[in-house]
């Protein structure tokens, strides 16, 4: 990852977290999931092979997020 795209991506994830931060009013207090959730939903060691940024951001999204309060 050069620097334009390293500066583009920080950007990106400053957004994500603004993004959250303006719609946290609208989330559940307590998250709709079990302790030790996210075990099965992840590899158990890290990829060969670097993930697309907008594949991470979409697991961040769809397997992190909910168990975020």
């Amino acid at each position: 990852m050069n620097s334009s795209e390293f500066r583009r991506r920080g950007k990106e994830m400053t957004d994500f977290v603004a993004d959250y931060l303006d719609g946290i009013e609208g989330r559940q207090v307590y998250p709709d999931v079990q302790p030790g959730y996210l075990r099965s939903l992840v590899p158990s060691t890290a990829p060969e092979e670097p993930d697309a940024f907008e594949d991470i951001i979409n697991d961040v999204e769809r397997i992190i997020m909910p168990g975020v309060s």
